[in-house]
């Protein structure tokens, strides 16, 4: 049951599908002060669970978060924010239900930081919706959210393959190197990404004609490879005479504009630009409209990125600072004199005064920017999704970005940003997955190996063996750190296996994927969420379950030979030293010590429950998804329902998709439905 408590007059974020009458009553389990405070009683067994991409653990108790777009690469325990605004919480425990309070703006989350046993939400205004959603259990309640905020976005199937990206891929020879190496190791891989330097001097749309001199031939010939080219887009549109972007913004009025009415300038990658009105319908159109210079040149993927929006600087607040710097000139700048000179040069990057200057023309009439900040980056993927669904209504696109907001998950999926290479970001990684897939958001992953500092071997291999079961998975890494193409390294046949695993595995992660986009639920889950008597599932925040059979158990930390695992029942573990080596065996249920080698993939299969896997491929093109082994641990009838589509239309609905598979416990194979044309064996 969902209930909707309107306050004040709240601004439409358009997060929700469909219309829902206001409840009359009183808001169930919160206290409610001056009509933007929201306090709930915490048990002591309960636990607090979403809140989307955030940093910390499964369970957000303990912590202050808050909701605010913020581009800030250092994801360390400490922040509150990250790229996305992901405003609904699930509690479990004393009493179960979920919440979701759309609000743009700025929202904090005190979860049992101020007083460990309340939990405290404060928005800055008191016109806001709050959606209180009652069910059976947690599952439940997030199926119910996600029916009410619309279906997840589907990608195309070749999206599920293995990328390749670096911020410093300059040219074509240089992408052409990487696929070469790639193809010669025998590495899977079926995208290579284009980031800013692929641009005339970070100019949106633009391709560089001296590094890439014919970007179209260039992407039929990658396509004959069974590789796709994913180029970057950025918010901010230079200000340049003769720049036909610009001057069409201008022409249009789509741009952001002051209180005067002058068009706000910020500086990002290519100096002072504009930002395009996202929430002007009109500048939407316009702008989503500008992707298929791309498209016609037979790109089928892009990211969305810097939408926060960044702000390296307002060009107002720059000549305040050029101002006060005089100040400085001649002085001794003791400790005091240089904190102070620090602050005012690092306060120029996403400074929160900057966001208060510019406005968006809403078909609700005039909004300053930091009410509804949290809305940019979702409009700007809207805008993308929107012109797709008009200039390729019968293709998907792919379609990922840095900065959104819950219903940006109807338009495309998400990376979790600018992460390091470390230890603990692995584990961040997992921590993420089941708290986004709660928001809608199905389609995301991390970048793996880390995109600042320096990975090492063995960080990107035990990244890349949790990697092979997130939808999204991508190598990615900043300029200036060390390269980190798997080729590169002393063990490329161990890296070559654990990607190729990830390709055998395509016809269960596909499956299970849109399985759970097309009915609202969640790929990845707690322990707590399918076993939910068990009181130790209830405190395992490093496993989680991939679809409906299997169960993961990465290695996080450096050194490791291996971890703890629990087991809520009797499981099969399989262990993969590449597709044609696995071994075996049976655990009870209850605590273990799992040996994990450095190059070795482990999970865990439920009791009668069956694995689809294919033979691989060097692409995901090149993957047969029509004769499938089948890996189970059947004990009475091991059963799955599987998946399966052309991963290019957007015709998801047919039940030819669909094949029902069994397995005896003699081995026995049968299957039926419209689907059951496949061919399937044991292995």
């Amino acid at each position: 049951m969902i209930k909707k408590i309107t306050y004040g007059a709240p601004f439409d974020t358009e997060a929700v599908t469909g219309a829902y009458e206001s409840w009359q009553g009183e808001l169930p389990y919160f206290s409610q002060e001056e009509g933007r405070k929201f306090s709930y009683r915490m048990a002591e067994e309960d636990i607090v669970f979403g809140l989307g991409e955030n940093v910390r653990g499964i369970n957000k108790r303990g912590w202050i978060y808050e909701s605010k777009c913020s581009d800030d690469p250092n994801h360390r325990e400490d922040k509150r924010s990250l790229y996305g605004a992901h405003n609904f919480l699930i509690v479990d425990g004393k009493e179960c239900f979920g919440v979701f309070f759309d609000y743009p703006g700025k929202l904090t989350f005190d979860i049992g930081y101020t007083d460990r046993n309340v939990m405290l939400i404060e928005a800055q205004t008191g016109d806001i919706d709050v959606y209180v959603i009652e069910g059976e259990g947690p599952e439940d309640i997030a199926k119910q959210f996600r029916g009410l905020v619309g279906r997840s976005y589907i990608p195309p199937k070749w999206a599920f393959g293995y990328g390749q990206s670096r911020w410093s891929y300059m040219n074509e020879d240089e992408i052409r190197e990487v696929v070469k190496k790639h193809r010669e190791a025998g590495i899977p891989l079926d995208s290579i990404y284009l980031d800013i330097d692929y641009m005339v001097r970070y100019k949106d749309f633009t391709v560089n004609e001296e590094t890439f001199p014919d970007l179209a031939g260039f992407a039929e010939e990658m396509k004959e490879q069974g590789i796709h080219l994913v180029p970057i887009i950025d918010a901010g549109v230079k200000i340049e005479e003769g720049y036909d972007i610009y001057e069409e913004g201008m022409a249009g009025g789509y741009f952001c504009k002051e209180e005067d009415g002058s068009e706000f300038v910020a500086g990002v990658w290519p100096g002072r630009v504009h930002f395009p009105d996202m929430l002007n319908a009109d500048a939407r159109k316009w702008f989503g409209g500008k992707y298929k210079v791309l498209l016609d040149q037979g790109i089928e993927g892009f990211w969305n990125d810097m939408n926060e929006p960044a702000i390296f600087y307002s060009e107002k607040h720059l000549q305040e600072v050029f101002e006060q710097l005089e100040e400085f000139r001649g002085i001794n700048l003791d400790n005091e004199a240089s904190a102070s000179l620090n602050r005012l040069v690092g306060g120029l990057s996403n400074n929160e005064e900057d966001y208060k200057l510019f406005y968006h023309e809403h078909k609700d009439g005039r909004v300053r920017h930091d009410k509804v900040h949290n809305l940019f980056g979702y409009n700007m993927t809207r805008a993308a999704g929107e012109a797709f669904e008009e200039l390729e209504p019968d293709k998907r696109i792919l379609m990922f970005s840095r900065s959104s907001y819950i219903g940006m998950h109807r338009y495309g999926g998400i990376w979790t940003g600018d992460n390091l290479s470390w230890w603990s970001h692995i584990l961040l990684n997992l921590h993420m997955m089941p708290s986004l897939n709660m928001c809608g958001f199905l389609y995301t992953g991390a970048d793996l190996g880390g995109f600042g500092s320096n990975t090492t071997e063995e960080l990107l291999m035990r990244w890349l063996e949790l990697g092979i079961f997130t939808p999204l998975m991508r190598n990615h890494s900043a300029w200036g750190t060390r390269r980190q193409e798997v080729y590169r390294f002393t063990q490329t046949g161990s890296f070559r296996k654990i990607i190729a695993l990830r390709y055998c595995l395509l016809p269960y992660l596909y499956s299970e994927y849109m399985k759970a986009a097309l009915r609202d639920e969640m790929m990845f889950r707690p322990l707590s969420f399918v076993y939910a008597g068990d009181r130790f599932a209830r405190r395992v925040e490093d496993q989680l379950m991939v679809g409906e059979s299997i169960m993961i158990a990465p290695v996080y930390e450096q050194n490791a030979k291996g971890r703890y695992v629990y087991l809520p029942e009797r499981m099969k573990l399989v262990r993969f030293r590449g597709p044609e080596d696995r071994k075996e065996e049976v655990l009870e249920k209850g605590h273990h010590y799992v040996d994990i080698a450095l190059d070795e993939v482990v999970f865990f299969i439920r009791p009668d429950h069956l694995v689809p896997m294919s033979k691989g491929g060097s692409c995901v093109e090149k993957v047969d998804f029509d004769h499938l082994g089948l890996l189970g641990f059947v004990e009475k009838e091991g059963s799955y329902e599987l998946y399966d589509d052309d991963g290019y239309s957007r015709d998801y609905e047919s039940p030819s998709h669909y094949t029902q598979i069994t397995v005896d416990a003699e081995g026995r194979i049968s299957s039926g439905g419209e689907g059951s044309r496949k061919e399937f064996y044991l292995i």
